[in-house]
């Protein structure tokens, strides 16, 4: 009896490791399409929960709530393309001053530095020295531009889901069981996440505003977005403005201190004293399977994959735990590993 008990649990474990594949290589493939929807149903959740709020505060009704809500989306979707698109424009515009600028920090570099007991002592040299980084420079400018626009692009496709999603949500009732436990977590985590990143990236954009950065709205946005990717999400809102501050002639080099420090200071404060308070342990997942799942997501879905590992994860670990074969996993995500074992697995045949 045990012998079978154990081949019938390896044979689950080999079919589970086999369907875990062929799902990732399926999400991989059909990454195009999925991440838009995917990104449009939370979207749709969070715009739920806005209908809520309103129905249940402030006694809008349902049928003119929806609408509202829809607009108001819409309004706000609009804003943040036309912000990214002029701030693509503004930077496109000023390539040609970002180069200069670097290209003359490079030459004082190169030039205040003895290569000539590296055998580089003609100007050849120096201007070939000068020349690599500013070509990686311009790279960086023009990937930069491509993914900018590459968000906006996608950002039609996911509006088209959401307008879809909403309508066909206000069509039936309030979801219970095991998906209404999921839309009920999820909604939570993305109002509390939504509310805790909109008030950094306000303070990152206000900040950099202050100093003199150029495209602080832009780096303000992005400090928003980023804030839902945990851990490494801070230090690249952090780092981000970094080649653009050091790169404008109108940054003096206190800004260019200030600029950094304070945004950092914003995030590890926000992140680490503030957000942990309110948030909890809403989702019952452990740190270091956030962490997996971060790398995950992102090997599969680029940084869209990254946005979304959090509450995909808290997704999978509510599914895990409604199937009693799959339960030890979700213990597992949850960090408690003393609750692997059972009395009954350790019971002699």
């Amino acid at each position: 009896m045990v012998a079978q008990s154990r081949q019938s649990r390896v044979e689950t474990v080999c079919l589970v490791i086999l369907t875990a594949v062929a799902g990732a290589a399926a999400l991989f493939w059909l990454r195009p399409v999925m991440i838009p929807f995917v990104l449009a149903i939370f979207v749709s959740l969070g715009l739920s929960a806005a209908i809520d709020f309103q129905v249940k505060t402030l006694r809008v009704p349902g049928p003119l709530a929806l609408p509202v809500t829809l607009l108001v989306g819409g309004l706000a979707f609009t804003l943040l393309g036309a912000l990214v698109s002029a701030s693509v424009g503004e930077l496109a515009a000023n390539s040609g001053t970002y180069n200069a600028q670097f290209a003359e920090l490079i030459d004082r570099a190169v030039r205040s530095v003895p290569f000539n007991l590296l055998g580089f002592v003609a100007e050849a040299d120096l201007a070939n020295l000068s020349s690599i980084p500013l070509s990686a420079v311009r790279t960086l400018l023009a990937g930069t531009t491509n993914a900018l626009l590459e968000i906006i692009s996608q950002s039609f496709l996911v509006i088209i889901f959401v307008a879809f999603l909403m309508v066909g949500s206000g069509r039936r009732s309030q979801s219970t069981g095991t998906w209404g436990e999921i839309e009920q977590r999820v909604k939570r985590y993305l109002v509390v996440k939504a509310g805790i990143s909109a008030f950094t990236g306000l303070l990152v954009g206000g900040v950099l505003a202050i100093l003199g950065v150029p495209l602080a709205l832009v780096f303000g946005l992005f400090a928003f977005l980023l804030n839902f990717i945990p851990s490494i999400g801070s230090i690249i809102a952090t780092l981000l403005p970094l080649p653009v501050i050091l790169f404008s002639p109108e940054v003096t080099g206190t800004s260019v201190v200030l600029a950094l420090v304070l945004p950092g200071v914003i995030q590890v404060g926000i992140g680490n004293i503030f957000e942990p308070k309110i948030m909890g342990e809403s989702l019952d997942l452990h740190p270091v399977v956030i962490l997996l799942m971060l790398i995950f997501w992102g090997m599969l879905w680029g940084i869209a994959g990254m946005l979304l590992a959090t509450p995909l994860s808290a997704i999978m670990k509510i599914l895990f735990d409604k199937i009693e074969s799959t339960r030890p996993i979700a213990e597992l995500m949850a960090g408690r590993v003393e609750n692997l074992r059972s009395p009954a697995n350790d019971t002699p045949a």
